[in-house]
């Protein structure tokens, strides 16, 4: 099974790992940027029913960045943990995503990214093969070193997703 992602085309190198300390701040840097230079309005609708806004996006991944540091943090206390749903969709309304003030979701993506990078770049080479039961999809055995590729996949890709949202020719690049 690969986990490859057909839609924005990113390839699950594992041998990556290593590096997502110090790539995951500067998508969150890029969130940032979008957040802080977008009117609250346009970030926080949603251009089709049912598709997250650009505000939702972020608050998402922030809350992936706390989440996923949370697991690496239990998978390096405990054999192979399972790793507790983290509510992606309730969350939405339960935090009130879109009412959310950009500029503080901003500074909490950033310093989510800086915690969570700080966790891995602190993860000794032997313990990149530590596992922990992930329930996404469907629940598997996952190491360390899937964990933190997958995070970088999840901003990567849902960063692409906020932009899409946004009015304005296409962004190029990730």
């Amino acid at each position: 099974m690969t986990d490859d992602c057909a839609e924005c085309g990113f390839a699950y190198d594992l041998e990556l790992a290593p590096s997502v300390a110090g790539l995951v701040g500067g998508y969150a840097a890029r969130f940032a940027e979008l957040l802080l230079h977008g009117e609250r309005a346009v970030l926080a609708r949603r251009v089709v029913s049912g598709v997250w806004s650009p505000l939702e996006y972020a608050c998402h991944v922030r809350d992936v960045l706390l989440v996923q540091r949370e697991r690496v943090l239990a998978a390096r206390r405990a054999e192979t943990p399972v790793a507790t749903p983290m509510g992606r969709d309730e969350r939405v309304e339960h935090e009130g995503y879109a009412l959310q003030d950009p500029a503080d979701v901003a500074r909490q993506l950033t310093d989510a990214a800086s915690l969570f990078g700080n966790v891995l770049h602190r993860l000794p080479v032997v313990q990149w093969e530590r596992t922990l039961v992930y329930s996404y999809p469907e629940p598997a055995e996952r190491s360390l070193r899937w964990v933190a590729v997958h995070t970088l996949h999840e901003l990567r890709h849902h960063l692409r997703d906020a932009r899409r949202g946004l009015p304005g020719p296409p962004t190029v690049g990730n």
